[in-house]
């Protein structure tokens, strides 16, 4: 019995053990939604939580390498606006290449991030308020382009949005497939290169990872700017699955990203987490929407309920977890 107990506590001790919960959970919310909803195991409507979550995969990713480097960014929903103005902008009024448009707001969102992280390191400032003052002045920059929706109707945008990609008997879309793609390069760089070893040693100490000898400024910069590349790429399938620009899109998401990300696992903390949980977190909360979508008798504000109470106990679970280990 003795030995089962000291098996049980160094599995919930393990790192992995919060990133298996979710994964457990997820599990459970399809069981849940296949034995209540005729149809919901269906390949499509699973394929679909990838398809209606691309551009929040991508965010979460970004999201993720901030808050184990134990920053936070707030900007990314406002930055993911700014990118579909600016892209609606550019190929609708001005008539530009949707290819130079798109290289331009990706490496916009590179900038912003990057400069967002410079002021955090070298002016010693707090990370919240920091990209909170990006978030207001994104979501604002919006409405220098436009107060209204611009619709897209470039032959490569509304092609981007009509294409299926078949994977058995269903389909995906081309953003869902560029945002797998972007998580399976996150999770390369995060645990294969030495980019990422150093995102997880500023996120444990950032004195003892300066004192080791790591640019510590040099590797915060960079996670800023990633995370801005990513808000910036989210913002390009955003325009895809939309076909408009406006300045009142995604309002909201920067804290379903960080949601996601703590529900996959992550410490917001800094210095413990897993790039590929922000995929169990992003499955999680599709699947709750799913869910509810497809009751028909419950309001959309249930999501919320449920995802924040979700945080909750996955907050009170990894705090309990970090106590057990000093122990």
């Amino acid at each position: 019995m003795s030995s089962l107990v000291m098996r049980g506590r160094a599995a919930m001790a393990s790192p992995y053990f919060t990133s298996l919960a979710t994964v457990v959970l997820l599990v459970l919310l399809l069981g849940a939604g296949g034995a209540a909803y005729p149809g919901f195991l269906s390949l499509q409507v699973l394929l679909n939580l990838l398809i209606d979550n691309a551009f929040l995969l991508v965010i979460a990713v970004g999201m993720s390498f901030v808050i184990i480097s134990g920053g936070i960014d707030l900007s990314v929903g406002s930055v993911l606006a700014l990118t579909t103005m600016m892209a609606a902008w550019m190929v609708q009024v001005w008539h530009w290449p949707p290819l130079l448009a798109i290289a331009i707001v990706l490496l916009a969102g590179a900038g912003f991030g990057a400069l967002m992280g410079a002021m955090i390191h070298y002016f010693k400032l707090q990370p919240f308020i920091v990209t909170l003052a990006g978030m207001f002045l994104a979501r604002g920059l919006c409405y220098l382009i436009s107060i209204n929706s611009i619709t897209i109707d470039q032959p490569l945008f509304v092609s981007m949005s009509q294409t299926q990609l078949p994977v058995l008997d269903g389909y995906l879309s081309p953003s869902a497939l560029i945002a797998l793609l972007t998580l399976a390069a996150a999770i390369y760089v995060a645990h294969c290169t030495p980019f990422g070893r150093a995102i997880y040693a500023v996120g444990g100490n950032e004195q003892s990872a300066h004192m080791m000898g790591l640019r510590v400024a040099r590797t915060k910069v960079l996670i800023y700017a990633f995370s801005g590349f990513c808000a910036a790429l989210a913002g390009v399938l955003f325009s895809f699955y939309m076909l408009s620009g406006y300045g009142l899109h995604a309002q909201g998401t920067e804290l379903d990203a960080i949601a996601a990300v703590v529900i996959g696992g992550t410490l917001l903390s800094g210095g413990y987490g897993y790039v590929a949980g922000a995929l169990s977190g992003v499955l999680v909360l599709g699947t709750i929407q799913t869910l509810i979508a497809f009751d028909g008798t419950l309001s959309s504000w249930w999501t919320k309920i449920v995802i924040g109470a979700l945080l909750f106990v996955f907050c009170v679970v990894q705090r309990a977890l970090a106590l057990g280990a000093r122990r």
